[in-house]
């Protein structure tokens, strides 16, 4: 099958005080259609930068990202993106956070409301339609942020840090809800993490990268069967591609 997103010996640098940083290097690797792709590194590792390469919002020094086989110049609608941080208008309610990228590309009120409705759903938050951002959990919150991202429905979903800020229980539900939010839409998601456990839990292939500059370290296969279930978290065989991954970031 051929690749939806192609990375092709990718490097990205900054220009600091102290001189030109190396934040990723020479990074190659393939994304399948629907395929759910963990990346996790050491912190400071570029993984955050590789993923704004990813999405359009910064172009590569050297080598290319390519979307369907075309090189990708800027920010695309094809392309969805999700932050640690939700960002979501405290004036505004639930729905109209949601339906706010519809409205920027003068949706149809009518079409614009069907959608936002279809996706609340899908994200388990319709009876919250009217709430305002003050009146939900942090979890809440970062499901308002996917909800906005899905609602103008791009082929891929980018997702950084997206349960980073919450306590380890919360991000275990949410992890779950992910998973199925992901088996119903059928949308490609790359998903960055520091969470190794939490990597292994979603991916169909974990991506490690290196020390900065970011290289990559190991592509590693996640054969657990699907639909998961939390109680994986915690046996053997998690475990095992755990230690597989954690030798490799070392």
């Amino acid at each position: 099958m051929d690749a939806i997103l192609q990375a092709i010996n990718v490097s990205k640098e900054y220009v600091t005080a102290q001189g030109s940083l190396s934040a990723v290097q020479d990074i190659s690797f393939d994304v399948a259609p629907g395929e759910f792709l963990c990346v996790v590194g050491p912190s400071g590792c570029g993984k955050s930068t590789l993923l704004r390469l990813l999405a359009g919002a910064l172009l590569p020094d050297r080598g290319q990202v390519c979307l369907h086989g075309r090189p990708l110049t800027g920010p695309t609608r094809q392309i969805g993106m999700v932050f640690q941080k939700a960002s979501l208008l405290p004036w505004r309610t639930v729905f109209d956070n949601v339906r706010l990228p519809l409205q920027l590309q003068r949706v149809a009120p009518a079409e614009a409301r069907r959608r936002v409705v279809e996706v609340l759903q899908l994200v388990d938050l319709a009876a919250f339609a009217d709430s305002y951002p003050r009146e939900l959990s942090g979890g809440m919150e970062q499901r308002v942020a996917i909800a906005r991202a899905l609602v103008y429905d791009p082929e891929i979903l980018l997702l950084d840090e997206p349960f980073g800020a919450l306590d380890a229980l919360t991000r275990e539900r949410l992890n779950v809800g992910l998973m199925e939010i992901w088996e119903c839409s059928h949308k490609t998601v790359v998903m960055v993490t520091h969470d190794i456990r939490e990597a292994v839990f979603l991916a169909d292939r974990v991506l490690v990268i290196s020390q900065r500059p970011g290289r990559v370290a190991a592509i590693v296969p996640i054969g657990l069967p699907r639909p998961r279930s939390v109680s994986q978290l915690y046996g053997p065989a998690c475990a095992s591609l755990e230690q597989q991954i954690r030798e490799a970031i070392q």
